[in-house]
């Protein structure tokens, strides 16, 4: 089995799809994506579905499953299966305990998600399991008194919880360091690249968000990037469909002025960003182009950065800056509050220190060590 991408003649909407060893689409599993691409999703979103997917059906023909027919111990045993080093998978090759597990408990989670959206969906059309990989308990109900944030708001509800899940360690959000930041400003030859990151850092912006924008999305004398949900030529695309005003500085103002007036000139073209050296010219730009860029300037830094290090770059700046979360939340485009809660409301070991540094906890204290 393998993922193959396929675009629609009608719509030119990129989407993923299963094909079988007999070449042809799998069933159940091109249904799914085939609803997931008719709500519109990050084609990323359905590439992910598209590849848990396969390795789920590839596991149920190594086993001779059928995929309506499972138990909750095959939904385990896949667990274990994805964890095993490729050649192993096949039980003709001895796993030494040593051996590091060759997918994350974070990745199968996520596979698991995967499996659990999909039979949740084969549930509304006739099929019976979409409760196999899920339960459903009033909020809170964890004993030792627990309670989940918004609490207040959820209280006597039932919720959905996935019934298996691996523990996995949280990982906080990758950001850029000040001098990072700097590096990577200066290491750019154009100032339309150095714009674009620019941005990213002042307004937290998504790349995708960034590569949408338009003339009239940015306003000068206001100092302001309005992100606005639109079907694009270059396939960008905003995760938040809701419109949003995102302020910014009268420096990055400056930048845009000097990009536009040095390098963009007259160029007939309402895209913020374009292809000014490379072909098509005048075409907006691309993320295959950002990426091309980006893997330029890391072996100019040196620095294994990613576009979406700005972001969560921004949102830490704006939260050790004490902007109130739920601004935070407003500015980054997300939907749900506990969503900035869950990614920036964490506390390093220097923001730590910091804070008690500025409460005197180090200095004047009654007990000699």
């Amino acid at each position: 089995m393998h993922v193959q991408r396929v675009l629609s003649p009608a719509t030119q909407l990129e989407s993923w799809t299963v094909l079988g060893d007999d070449g042809g689409p799998v069933g159940p599993v091109e249904r799914f994506l085939a609803y997931l691409t008719d709500i519109e999703p990050s084609p990323n979103t359905v590439k992910a579905y598209a590849h848990d997917l396969k390795d789920w059906f590839v596991f149920l023909a190594r086993l001779g499953l059928d995929w309506r027919e499972v138990r909750l111990e095959d939904i385990a045993e896949f667990m274990a299966w994805l964890r095993r080093p490729p050649a192993a998978r096949a039980a003709v090759v001895a796993v030494l305990p040593s051996v590091e597990y060759h997918c994350s408990a974070s990745t199968a989670n996520r596979k698991l998600a995967a499996l659990s959206t999909f039979y949740e969906h084969a549930s509304r059309n006739g099929m019976d399991l979409g409760e196999l990989l899920a339960t459903w308990r009033t909020a809170g109900q964890r004993g030792s008194g627990w309670k989940p944030f918004l609490h207040h708001i959820s209280k006597g509800q039932s919720q959905r919880r996935r019934t298996i899940k691996l523990a996995a360690p949280r990982k906080l959000p990758r950001v850029l360091t000040v001098a990072e930041t700097q590096a990577i400003l200066d290491a750019c030859h154009r100032l339309r690249d150095r714009f674009l990151f620019a941005l990213l850092w002042d307004s937290g912006v998504r790349i995708g968000e960034a590569l949408g924008l338009r003339y009239a999305d940015i306003t000068a004398a206001e100092c302001e990037v309005t992100i606005i949900a639109r079907v694009n030529d270059n396939g960008a695309r905003t995760k938040s469909r809701a419109t949003r005003v995102i302020p910014v500085s009268a420096e990055l103002v400056r930048l845009y002025a000097d990009y536009l007036h040095d390098e963009y000139g007259d160029l007939d073209s309402d895209y913020v960003f374009v292809n000014l050296w490379a072909q098509p010219h005048g075409h907006p730009l691309t993320y295959t182009a950002v990426y091309d860029l980006v893997r330029r300037l890391r072996r100019r830094t040196g620095i294994a950065f990613d576009p979406h290090w700005y972001r969560h770059t921004a949102a830490t700046r704006l939260r050790r800056d004490g902007v109130p979360i739920e601004v935070v939340s407003k500015l980054l485009g997300h939907a749900d509050i506990t969503t900035t809660a869950n990614v920036y409301g964490h506390l390093t070991a220097e923001d730590a220190r910091k804070a008690l540094e500025e409460a005197g906890w180090f200095s004047g204290r009654e007990v000699r060590l």
